[in-house]
């Protein structure tokens, strides 16, 4: 693993580390905050899954995540949304492609080769935190924003107790019943529709639902609105009874303006949850 930079950061460590993927056969890029009490041993983690077109950088330097996490005590690690490099395949549209990674195993050529994220963020990289830094592993939180979003929702319900809360900010909840998911989706999985299920937030909560509490903000003027599904999310949230908020902000859209408004509160939530 290289050591790209280490900045001093509200008392603790913002960093950049980059290391040879084996899930997405390629070098890939993380960023790291580790609080001051990382130095006495290991804390709590709060994963932050970026959105279409952004690397691990954009949530690093814009989210203002790193002030809150250091009064909670939590490390936060910001993956990068896709495989990268010359070999990488690639799509003229922003939605496919580098930046565009959706979270999941692709099946599909050209982008099986690379475009393991799941497997990458579910195993390859939690390894490589739990080797090199001083984390405790056993108390997880994930948080996301728009396909990040997606990505956090559909992890936290996969994979049973490995997180103890989830939110988001925005997130595409319905994607098998969007134009922005069915594109995506299909090209990466193919047209099997179990498959493609598997990844979608609204179709995971009715089946099963999270075993911990769930918070999601998505803004009234946000640009994206009909496409993100959040009312299909909120009715099968409140069939299965599921813990959570869905809060719309009033006049906020679906840019970092509108994140970093709402990031105390997604941090106290996970604090919550993870100290609970």
């Amino acid at each position: 693993m290289e050591t790209v930079s280490e900045n001093r950061c509200f008392g603790g460590t913002q960093g950049v580390y980059a290391h040879q993927s084996d899930a997405c056969s390629c070098d890939m890029t993380f960023g790291l905050f580790l609080p001051a009490e990382a130095a006495d041993g290991p804390v709590p983690v709060l994963w932050f899954l970026s959105g279409l077109t952004c690397t691990h950088e954009n949530a690093m330097t814009k989210a203002g995540a790193q002030a809150w996490a250091a009064e909670q005590g939590i490390a936060l690690v910001f993956p990068d949304t896709s495989p990268r490099g010359d070999d990488v395949p690639d799509d003229e549209a922003y939605d496919l492609g580098k930046g565009a990674g959706f979270y999941v195993n692709a099946t599909q050529a050209p982008w099986a080769t690379h475009f393991q994220m799941w497997d990458y963020i579910s195993e390859e990289l939690p390894t490589v935190l739990g080797q090199n830094f001083a984390l405790d592993m056993e108390r997880q939180a994930i948080a996301g924003h728009s396909m990040g979003g997606h990505g956090a929702l559909t992890l936290a319900m996969s994979l049973p107790g490995r997180f103890r809360s989830v939110s988001a900010f925005a997130p595409i909840c319905h994607p098998t019943q969007s134009d922005w998911g069915r594109k995506q989706l299909t090209a990466y999985l193919g047209a099997d529709e179990d498959t493609r299920a598997a990844h979608d937030a609204t179709l995971l909560m009715q089946k099963g639902g999270f075993d911990g509490p769930v918070l999601i903000d998505t803004g009234t003027n946000d640009q994206f609105g009909d496409l993100l599904g959040t009312e299909h999310l909120a009715q099968a949230m409140a069939v299965r009874r599921q813990e959570a908020q869905i809060r719309l902000q009033k006049g906020y859209d679906h840019s970092y303006f509108f994140i970093s408004s709402f990031m105390e509160d997604h941090v106290a939530f996970h604090a919550e949850a993870l100290y609970g």
